[in-house]
């Protein structure tokens, strides 16, 4: 009689994980890896909140809801409250202030609806509001993330990007009187319809999403290397008259809606620099008095932080290194969207933004290129457990970063030069 084989535990119980992952509806599995990181997320949170000191915002040792409307979760609140200033503040000498015009409508427009349905126009109402609205949009934003991993990811694969992209390091902005988590569910979906090619409802949501962030010019940039990109592979991929037109509009639009806000700011104030101005007046304590000329603030941000000659050298071997991870396997898996969305984005960072501690903030639309990682670790991995073990390290190292961030940039401690 031959001898019957039965299968040793571990391979049962992966079999069995992998039939009730297949058997989970994905929304569930995506909700529920959120919920578990918002988890982690607030307790991390509440932690440094307990410790924290008296500071311009807060007593010390606030609640949650305090500790979330730091830095400029008060601009915002100024903004829900009372709306923008009908001037552009400047000194004797002309300089423009620091002030709310920086800070783009659609966020602190929801949270004034908000407040006003609930009727409390307190910090702590403004707080509840906020928050509110930035919790919803990262349920959104992890749905819309897997539904854009699945582009191009198996299941298992875009269920551990989405992991990854729920515990990253900044994920904590994702929970706070921030407009992040509006913005960047509002970029998921605008990425997910460039895919699918619906033009004519791009150019609406990316509208929206030009006024929540800075990420209009970036997005029109993106359409024209996509129009390019087509145009080039013209005679490999149908693109016709009737598509070019309608994706022409969508980058005509994306443009306009980049520029919108400063043009608004202009006719709001009648202050044509007052957008600008107000933009250079966070970096003055860095670098002093300067004019917006394209690609020199991270060329002053390198000399700056790390010296006249090393700072640049440095800059010029991270962009290096950053250009030549487009090679890696993972990378080049990508949809050619993604990728020249990462591009384009990048660029815009590089010509218009200073380099300094909310830097890692403004990385966060870049986040498509956590699918990469997450199919770098099931491609490299070897066998189940080495890829649990390369998912559970990555993992790891993304809340590790979240402390570090939250310490480093949302804590405040004493005089704080680190905002977020």
């Amino acid at each position: 009689m031959a001898e019957r084989v039965v299968s040793p535990a571990p391979v049962r119980l992966r079999a069995e994980v992998l039939d009730l992952l297949r058997r989970t509806p994905w929304w569930l599995a995506v909700l529920g890896i959120w919920a578990a990181s918002r988890a982690v997320t607030t307790g991390i949170m509440l932690s440094f909140a307990a410790r924290q000191q008296a500071s311009a915002w807060t007593q010390a040792s606030p609640g949650y809801l305090d500790f979330s409307r730091l830095w400029d979760g008060h601009w915002y609140y100024i903004i829900a409250a009372v709306g923008y200033p009908g001037e552009i503040p400047r000194d004797d000498d002309g300089r423009a202030g620091e002030n709310a015009w920086a800070f783009m409508p659609v966020y602190p427009g929801l949270v004034r609806i908000g407040m006003a349905l609930t009727g409390d126009f307190s910090a702590q109402g403004f707080a509840l509001v906020a928050v509110t609205i930035s919790i919803i949009a990262s349920a959104a934003a992890a749905l819309l993330f897997f539904v854009l991993m699945r582009r191009w990811l198996s299941h298992g694969t875009a269920l551990l990007a989405t992991t990854l992209f729920c515990t990253m390091p900044l994920s904590p902005i994702l929970q706070v009187a921030y407009a992040e988590a509006l913005h960047l569910a509002l970029l998921l979906g605008a990425l997910i319809l460039v895919l699918d090619r619906h033009w004519r409802t791009l150019a609406v949501v990316v509208t929206v999403m030009a006024l929540s962030r800075p990420s209009g010019l970036a997005f029109a940039l993106l359409l024209a290397l996509v129009f390019l990109w087509r145009w080039m592979r013209r005679d490999r991929e149908p693109f016709s008259i009737r598509e070019r037109l309608h994706l022409g509009l969508s980058t005509v639009i994306a443009g306009f809606a980049g520029l919108a806000w400063p043009g608004i700011v202009a006719l709001s104030t009648g202050d044509l620099l007052g957008y600008t101005d107000t933009e250079l007046a966070w970096r003055r304590p860095y670098i002093g008095d300067v004019h917006l000329v394209p690609f020199t603030p991270w060329w002053q941000g390198a000399q700056w932080w790390l010296g006249e000659v090393r700072g640049p050298i440095i800059l010029i071997i991270v962009l290096l290194l950053v250009a030549a991870a487009f090679a890696l396997p993972a990378m080049r898996a990508m949809p050619i969207e993604l990728r020249l969305w990462i591009i384009a984005y990048g660029l815009y960072l590089l010509a218009v933004f200073f380099p300094q501690s909310s830097t890692f903030r403004l990385l966060v639309p870049i986040v498509p290129v956590l699918g990469a990682v997450a199919a770098g670790i099931v491609s490299v991995g070897r066998g189940p457990l080495g890829r649990v073990a390369l998912a559970a390290l990555a993992i790891g190292l993304g809340i590790a970063g979240q402390v570090g961030w939250v310490h480093i940039a949302w804590w405040v401690d004493a005089y704080d030069w680190t905002p977020p």
